[in-house]
């Protein structure tokens, strides 16, 4: 069995989160959006069907979006959060940014283990390269599974667009050259997974991303 994903979309942003596993059964969690009771039994209800293993949470980001579902998978599968050291600051505004969005919010636990630029995630029989892609977040990363030509990469790069860079701590200028030297440096034939909406490929989003041309 190759890497198998499944995508949930999740909240009012329509935010894209991921299960990521192998024939082992055991997974990693990419950026919990569920929001509400019923998406966090969407969630554990699909890890129990496939009698899946949590190992790991991992947020590409701290933007709220992206967090809403942390303290609810850390409490249930007992697990610490993995992001990079310099999404700390961002992690600790989303109760203030929940507020004024009304949103509810569970305030996620703090990072405990930080992901550094080409470093090594492994679970199962799967390992995945971390990215350093900053520009819409300060620590944004990427998950790169180079064996299986696909690259998770949160707000970063969309089919057809980009993250958007007026948040705190975003840089335009910085987004677009680090996509261009992380990503695009990729094989064309990458599959990307990104934070909304569909997927595309390294390739399609060379050629046809009118931020490139």
């Amino acid at each position: 069995m190759a890497l198998a994903i499944k995508i949930f979309e999740f909240n009012a942003f329509q935010e894209n989160m991921y299960i990521l596993y192998d024939e082992t059964k055991e997974c990693i969690i990419i950026d919990p959006g569920c929001s509400n009771k019923n998406e966090e039994k969407v969630l554990s209800d699909f890890i129990e069907l496939n009698e899946l293993k949590p190992i790991m949470l991992i947020n590409t980001h701290c933007h709220i979006d992206h967090v809403l579902g942390n303290q609810f998978v850390a409490r249930k599968y007992n697990l610490s959060l993995f992001a990079h050291e310099l999404e700390k600051q961002t992690l600790l505004m989303q109760p203030m940014i929940a507020q004024m969005y009304g949103l509810p919010y569970d305030p996620s636990p703090q990072i405990s283990g930080f992901l550094a630029e080409g470093q090594e995630i492994a679970f199962g029989n799967t390992k995945l390269k971390v990215l350093f892609v900053p520009g819409h977040a300060p620590g944004h990363i990427c998950l790169l599974g180079e064996a299986d030509h696909v690259c998770i990469v949160g707000d970063t790069l969309f089919a057809g667009s980009i993250g958007r860079t007026d948040l705190p701590g975003g840089d335009y200028d910085t987004l677009i050259s680090r996509i261009q030297s992380e990503l695009f440096s990729l094989d064309k034939e990458t599959v990307i997974y990104p934070g909304h909406g569909g997927s595309s490929s390294i390739g399609k989003e060379m050629l046809t991303n009118p931020f490139f041309k």
